[in-house]
């Protein structure tokens, strides 16, 4: 093993993942991955690196192991698909990796996910979670938005009332409902002081693109 523990195992992850994980959700791709751990150690030095930096490397680049389309009824079970499946690769694949760090590796995946709703107990799973959730913020969030509805056929947005003021939003079917029903709720659903912070920033940015999208096609 390398004298860096976790570049050993990050160069490891990797190579399985690019090897073995095939992936046509674009949105959910491996360089999302990258960016979900980028996120998690900014998150972690900025929280004082309490959490066990391992179990966020193993916990970042496969809590999206088992991905589960929207429209699915099991869509609620990804991220405890993920987490099984991940324990099993570690002790098959990885067998030279911490064991003792399983446990905590398996209850940030599961808890990572908006619509399992597993209440996090571990500065991991904290981290972890809010890592991912600053992917749906931000221009990144704007894009990965647009092209999950293109994926799902949904129109960009209510012809009649856009801003959803008479009607119950639907994100199933417009986009811009998306923006409303959840990715705006987000920033209150941070579980780090740090996570919050950079939540509300980029939070910021959505709420200006709503309002000149709504200039552009109010005025159209």
């Amino acid at each position: 093993m390398e004298s860096n523990p976790l570049e050993f195992w990050r160069a490891q992850f990797i190579q399985w993942l690019e090897q073995h994980w095939i992936q046509e959700d674009k949105s959910h791709d491996i360089h999302h991955l990258h960016r979900v751990w980028r996120n998690a150690e900014k998150l972690w030095k900025e929280e004082g690196s309490a959490a066990d930096l391992l179990v966020l490397l193993a916990a970042a680049y496969f809590h999206d192991l088992v991905t589960v389309p929207k429209s699915d009824p099991l869509r609620q079970k990804a991220s405890l698909l993920s987490a099984e499946k991940t324990i099993d690769l570690l002790m098959k694949q990885f067998i030279h990796f911490p064991q003792e760090k399983l446990p905590a590796i398996h209850h940030a995946i599961h808890a990572h996910s908006f619509s399992a709703n597993i209440p996090t107990s571990t500065p991991e799973a904290e981290i972890l979670q809010d890592a991912d959730r600053m992917e749906a913020l931000g221009a990144m969030g704007i894009a990965r938005l647009f092209y999950t509805a293109g994926l799902m056929k949904s129109s960009l947005y209510n012809i009649e009332d856009p801003e959803g003021k008479n009607r119950l939003l639907n994100d199933s079917i417009y986009a811009l409902d998306h923006i409303d029903a959840k990715l705006l709720t987000l920033p209150g659903t941070m579980k780090t002081a740090a996570g919050k912070q950079m939540a509300d920033k980029e939070a910021s940015f959505i709420r200006d693109f709503k309002q000149k999208f709504l200039e552009e096609i109010t005025t159209a």
